[in-house]
């Protein structure tokens, strides 16, 4: 039994330091231009999903989903989020370009809840470009943008006439 253990910790203890030696020599594959394994894809989108379950406190949102709020949510994503997120009708620019894949929130929509949403606007993603907007920010505005996100796939017309682009005047 003694050997039994024995050979599990060594086992270990193998396992960390091949693991420390593969990242401490280089060997991982870090560029943000190539896509990661398969393992990589998913261990890190499990740990970023379960991280953000974990730290997430589930709130209500504060700012009710009426077409005035869920409007100016989506001017705000618009100025702000559209450019990495996509905007509606429109192609995802840079969706083989980034590693990870930026979530297009128009055609895919989103697994996060509102609170979760309003927490990573605010407290960002390390290591994957989306930045911590709650320094600059208000709540109330990531709460009014979380709002749009968490409905950008089923908005009332009234609200989708209202965020379409203006055409512009002709001279």
């Amino acid at each position: 039994m003694k050997n039994f253990f024995l050979g599990i910790l060594v086992t270990l203890i193998v396992l960390f330091v091949a693991g420390f030696l593969y990242l401490r020599l280089g060997f991982a594959e870090v560029r943000g231009d190539a896509p990661g394994s398969k393992f990589e894809s998913y261990l890190m989108n499990r740990a970023v999903h379960a991280s953000v379950r974990r730290q997430a406190p589930e709130l209500p949102n504060p700012v009710p989903p009426t077409a005035d709020n869920l409007i100016a949510g989506g001017k705000a994503y618009l100025g702000e989020c559209s450019g990495c997120h996509g905007e509606v009708g429109k192609p995802q620019k840079y969706s083989d370009v980034l590693y990870p894949p930026i979530p297009h929130f128009p055609t895919a929509g989103t697994a996060y809840t509102e609170s979760q949403i309003f927490w990573i606007a605010k407290h960002g993603i390390r290591r994957t470009g989306m930045f911590a907007n709650g320094k600059w920010d208000t709540d109330q505005k990531l709460w009014t943008i979380a709002a749009y996100i968490a409905r950008i796939g089923s908005l009332p017309p009234q609200v989708q006439e209202a965020l379409k682009p203006k055409p512009s005047p002709t001279n």
